[in-house]
C-alpha cells in the first residue's frame, strides 16, 4: 500500500479551500491528470452531502476509470474519499481545512493500492510528483479565485 500525507499552511480561508476541494465536477479544469469527472449521484448526509462520482484519470495513452464516494462536511470542513469501484484494491483520501491566523492549515492524506501489478508498478514511480502537483493544483486555484475576486 502507497500512503502519504501532508500538512501545510496557506494563505486562504478554510471555507474557500473546502469550496475548491468539494467543487469536485472542476477537477478536469486544473488537477492535473483528471481527464473527466461526473457526479452520477448527490445525496443529503448531516449537515453536508454525500456524492458518488465517477473519474477518469489519464497520463499519455494510460486512461482508468473509478467509481469513488465523497462525503462532504462543510461545518467542520472536512472531506472523505473512498473508492467504491475500480481499479484500486483500495483508494482513500482525506482532507480538513483548519482556520489559522487569517489563511489555513490544509491537511491531506491519501492511502491507495492498485489491482494491477502493472499500474502499480507504472506509478510507484510517479507517484511523488503526481501528489505534488495535485496539492500544489489547489492551492493554485485558491490563488487564481481570489485573485479574480479582487
Amino acid at each position: 500500500m502507497t500512503s502519504h500525507s501532508e500538512s501545510r499552511v496557506v494563505p486562504y480561508s478554510a471555507d474557500l479551500m473546502f469550496a475548491i476541494v468539494a467543487d469536485v465536477e472542476r477537477y478536469p479544469e486544473f488537477v492535473p491528470w483528471t481527464v473527466s469527472l461526473r457526479v452520477l449521484k448527490r445525496e443529503p448526509f448531516g449537515e453536508g452531502e454525500v456524492l458518488t462520482a465517477e473519474t477518469v484519470v489519464g497520463f499519455r495513452a494510460l486512461r482508468e476509470r473509478y467509481k469513488s464516494r465523497v462525503l462532504l462536511d462543510p461545518k467542520t470542513r472536512t472531506i472523505d474519499v473512498t473508492q467504491v469501484d475500480g481499479v484500486f484494491r483500495q483508494l482513500e483520501n482525506h482532507w480538513r481545512f483548519t482556520p489559522e491566523g487569517t489563511g489555513c492549515r490544509v491537511d491531506f492524506s491519501i492511502s491507495f493500492e492498485f489491482k494491477s501489478k502493472m499500474l502499480t508498478a507504472v506509478a510507484g514511480s510517479a507517484f511523488g510528483l503526481v501528489i505534488t502537483q495535485m496539492t500544489k493544483a489547489f492551492e493554485d486555484r485558491a490563488k487564481n479565485l481570489s485573485a479574480r475576486a479582487l
